[in-house]
């Protein structure tokens, strides 16, 4: 199979030929339709994860077709349509995963970091940690929801039941998020990095009642903010424009520094939390309510030998929804 493989911290990935790899125990083979270009595989690529296992096959978006089941494989059957997302593994022992917090799990192991994902023609996954996708989309658009849509919908959810919402950075999971927010009657307000009137355009263009920059004031006082930029500069900046008693949600696995700010802005029982990764019930729950909405992705495709410029794309800023690769 060919394959876009990551070799040396930092990049860039480089196209290899390798023998198509075989199902273990309790796993399929899946051939590769799509696989979404996630901003948590531009921080694997950027050396930015210090769990991330080298030689790596990045991309966990994936959706493709059950092409061989490994011994003890019964959950799907071959020419079955799956997702595969970040959380490839658990370990069903520790103290997280039997007090049903298996996105925290000590032993964890995660598709495109630390077990080999979908920038390839063909993958194993554990069957445990698949998805069946019955619906009609198109593999590239349905690919997105696959971690943007399942870590947008964890934040979402981590915000509580916001009427007026910020979200601060304005990509793939945001534009996901808008669509879910709008369905729930929400008022969405978008903040995007100084002078980038495409992003702010995309946000009203998805629902949003306001766009600015971040930095800026809305003109209302917002109940809760996500923030999926990962710059830690705006989580003084969100809890600036949130009420007392508001939440702020970092919805990324890495984040730069956070910089000082004064205590009044979070004093008045403002939270600020984060979210880790995800459950295997969180995809159950959004992909079900993705098609009552219904979730229309916006992406930009490109061929598996074009995986550096997608990425490259995605860290300056110059896409419009999300990259996806179709071998």
């Amino acid at each position: 199979m060919r394959a876009m493989v990551l070799k040396q911290p930092g990049g860039p990935l480089e196209p290899i030929e390798r023998d198509d790899p075989r199902p273990a125990e309790r796993q399929v083979l899946v051939r590769v339709e799509a696989c979404g270009v996630c901003r948590t595989d531009l921080h694997v690529v950027d050396n930015e994860l210090p769990q991330t296992r080298l030689p790596i096959i990045p991309g966990h978006e994936i959706v493709g077709v059950v092409a061989e089941l490994g011994p003890g494989a019964r959950r799907f059957a071959v020419g079955q349509r799956v997702g595969i997302g970040w959380l490839g593994h658990t370990c069903g022992q520790c103290f997280y995963c039997r007090s049903g917090q298996e996105n925290l799990c000590d032993r964890p192991g995660f598709t495109g970091c630390t077990i080999d994902g979908g920038f390839a023609e063909l993958t194993v996954a554990d069957e445990d940690f698949c998805f069946p996708l019955a619906g009609t989309d198109p593999p590239a658009t349905a690919a997105p929801l696959l971690c943007a849509g399942l870590i947008g919908y964890r934040s979402l959810v981590m915000a509580g039941p916001a009427e007026r919402l910020g979200i601060f950075g304005f990509g793939a999971a945001a534009h996901i998020v808008a669509q879910v927010a709008r369905h729930q009657r929400r008022k969405l307000f978008a903040f995007t990095r100084p002078g980038d009137r495409q992003a702010q355009d995309f946000a009203r263009d998805m629902g949003a009642a306001w766009a600015g920059e971040s930095g800026m004031a809305p003109p209302e006082e917002l109940d809760a903010a996500i923030i999926f930029a990962p710059a830690g500069e705006l989580v003084p900046a969100a809890l600036r424009v949130v009420r007392k008693g508001g939440v702020v949600v970092c919805g990324g696995i890495h984040m730069s520094p956070i910089p000082s700010f004064s205590y009044d802005l979070l004093w008045g029982e403002r939270v600020l939390r984060s979210v880790a990764n995800l459950t295997r019930r969180d995809g159950e729950e959004f992909l079900a309510l993705a098609p009552q909405v219904p979730v229309r992705t916006e992406t930009q495709t490109f061929a598996l030998a074009d995986a550096n410029e997608a990425l490259d794309r995605l860290r300056h800023g110059r896409l419009r929804g999300a990259a996806v690769l179709v071998p």
